[in-house]
Order: structure tokens, then sequence, then C-alpha cells
């Protein structure tokens, strides 16, 4: 059967991975968290004390940096891996949060991380889920989904998500970060988030998870 490149591209806690996830896993697609991918590159920069204010010292990191991603094979999902370590519960730390969107503004970061995931989709059959995933990595994928949500119901999503690992969180602080988020996304000089021209609008405030997977699915059929 036909096999398609599926860019998932939207606003923070929109569920973008929730539904690649679920997309890939039906049609038995490789899934590929681009944010991940950053979030793990934020968390080696942190790690080893990196300064990505200067060039120099964030050309220096990137050489020594390896990502690739694996299968669980309890959940079957695709984990992260840094240099061979699993960091795909690591990475989900506020403190990775507050920092990734700086981190990921940086040129040469994208740079990095765009080859990779245009390496990783060259066999198609791939989902994948960003900020500049329709726009910039793949401006000729098959189909492209642009998410979004209403702001109070993203950062309730986000809260739930964080306060079961960090219960001092404050749903305050989850706003803040979030509108943090939006801002560095939608304004950044490199790859700034914005929906590609024919990217298709998927608003997922009212409607489960499941029920986005079916509207999900109908747009590949539609496309195969």
């Amino acid at each position: 059967m036909k096999k398609i490149i599926i860019t998932i591209d939207g606003w923070s806690s929109c569920g973008k991975s929730t539904l690649a996830k679920q997309l890939a896993m039906a049609l038995q697609y490789v899934y590929i968290d681009s944010g991940a991918m950053y979030r793990a590159i934020t968390l080696y920069f942190l790690r080893n004390m990196v300064d990505w204010t200067k060039e120099k010292q964030v050309h220096e990191a990137l050489k020594n940096i390896e990502l690739d991603f694996r299968p669980n094979e309890k959940s079957m999902e695709t984990e992260i891996y840094l240099n061979g370590e699993n960091v795909e519960y690591v990475i989900r730390d506020l403190i990775i949060a507050e920092k990734v969107s700086d981190v990921a503004t940086i040129k040469a970061v994208r740079t990095f991380a765009v080859i990779q995931q245009r390496k990783m989709g060259e066999k198609k059959g791939i989902v994948m889920d960003g900020r500049d995933i329709g726009t910039v990595v793949f401006p000729k994928a098959e189909l492209k989904i642009f998410m979004t949500a209403d702001n109070a119901v993203r950062v309730e999503r986000r809260f739930r998500e964080l306060y079961s690992k960090n219960p001092n969180i404050t749903i305050e602080e989850v706003k803040n970060n979030l509108e943090m988020r939006d801002y560095i996304d939608s304004h950044r000089e490199v790859s700034p988030l914005k929906k590609a021209e024919d990217a298709v609008v998927l608003d997922n405030s009212n409607i489960t998870p499941e029920q986005q997977l079916q509207i999900a699915l109908d747009l590949v059929k539609q496309k195969l």
C-alpha cells in the first residue's frame, strides 16, 4: 500500500503527540516526535552547561549529540534516546519546558534537527509533529494537519500532565509557561510557528481523542 508523510503542527498542549501516536499505531507508521528532539538537545545543553548564546559552544555541543527513536516493547510507542540513553521521561520536566523554546530558536540547532528529521522521512510512512514540520521540514507532505484548541483547555491539559509528576506546580505557572512558549514559537526569526497554506485545521477543544483520530483517519483515506 502507498505510504505518505503526515505532518501535525500546532500550539503547545493541543494534543499533537497524542494524535500523532494514535495515527502511527493505526496506520502502522513510524511516529517521530520532533519536539522531543529539541527537548533532548536542551537537556544536553543544560547537563553540560552549554551557553547557547555562544555560537561556538552550540556548534561544538551539536557535534556530540546523537538522537534516535526506538520502540518500547511494552507500550509499542517510540521513545527518544540521547547518546544511547532513554530520556523520554527526563525531557518532560518543567525546567526543560521553560528553556526549550529558547534553544529551538537557534538556527544551528534547527538546521541540525531538520537534517535528521528529513533523513527519517526518506522512506515515508511516518507521522511527525512539531511547529514547522509542514512548512519547513516536509513542505511537500501529502497530508498536513494544523491543531489548535482554546487556551483554557490547553492550560488545563498541560496542568494535569505536569501535576501528576510535580504536585507543587500551580496552574498559574503552567499558564505563564504556555503563553511564553506561544509567543516565542510564533515570533522567532527562524521557522516560526504558522499554518501551512494547504494544512487542514483541527480544533479539538470539544472532541474526544477517539473523535479526533477518526477525523484524521478520514483525511488519510482521502489522500490515499
